[in-house]
């Protein structure tokens, strides 16, 4: 199968800003262990990531990185509200249908989980769904996706890069949500890559295809 296809001219958009973080939000000269060890002791107030939008409830969800907070926003009135705040640091987001719930690919908690739907008190912790492999710890998941059956593919990027080209991709099937403890079984798909950053499935589901940010690359795995 060829993956090639006629070069397009991309359209040209002028970008406008929809919502930004309240101040109420902001953190302002704020320090955690994210920006301590990411941004080299830089002050954050926020970083937003992996926006996810749930057409059944109106609302776009975003996490804020170094401060382990999930947000969402009403589209029609766009108003922010704090879902989630927790010890961690949440980075892509992807929503799982079969169980109703969202997933979080977390850089130093693993996989988690939570049922937007049951508006958490957002001092309650997500759901911890996956935490190690082979009984090692993850490296730090960064990005996930659900396929149309429920299968779920995640990027654990960590700090590899080409001096440590041993990212991964993992893929798992989540049991109902009503199973108490489930065993999860992961399998890696790929375990030689230098920083796997974000991923999607192919229109057909039959690939998947995986930011390569140190080899400013995108990977093509077959499934």
């Amino acid at each position: 199968m060829s993956l090639q296809s006629q070069p397009t001219t991309p359209t040209t958009i002028q970008a406008t800003e929809w919502t930004s973080l309240p101040s109420q939000y902001r953190r302002p000269g704020g320090q955690s262990e994210h920006s301590l060890h990411q941004k080299r002791g830089h002050p954050l107030d926020s970083f937003l990531e992996g926006p996810l939008y749930i057409p059944s409830l109106g609302r776009l969800f975003v996490v804020d990185i170094p401060y382990g907070r999930i947000f969402s926003i009403d589209v029609e009135t766009r108003e922010w509200r704090l879902v989630l705040a927790y010890d961690g640091e949440p980075n892509g987001l992807a929503y799982h249908h079969p169980t109703n719930r969202i997933l979080i690919a977390d850089f130093k908690q693993g996989i988690l989980a939570f049922d937007p739907a049951a508006h958490p008190d957002p001092n309650d912790a997500p759901t911890s769904l996956v935490t190690r492999f082979h009984g090692e710890r993850l490296k730090g998941p960064n990005d996930l996706v659900v396929t149309s059956t429920g299968t779920v593919y995640f990027t654990d990027q960590g700090m590899t890069g080409l001096h440590d080209p041993t990212g991964r991709v993992f893929r798992f099937d989540l049991p109902p949500a009503n199973r108490s403890q489930p065993h999860i079984k992961l399998e890696c798909v790929l375990g030689n890559g230098p920083s796997p950053n974000g991923l999607v499935m192919s229109r057909d589901e039959s690939a998947v295809f995986v930011a390569m940010t140190r080899d400013n690359a995108v990977w093509w795995i077959g499934i």
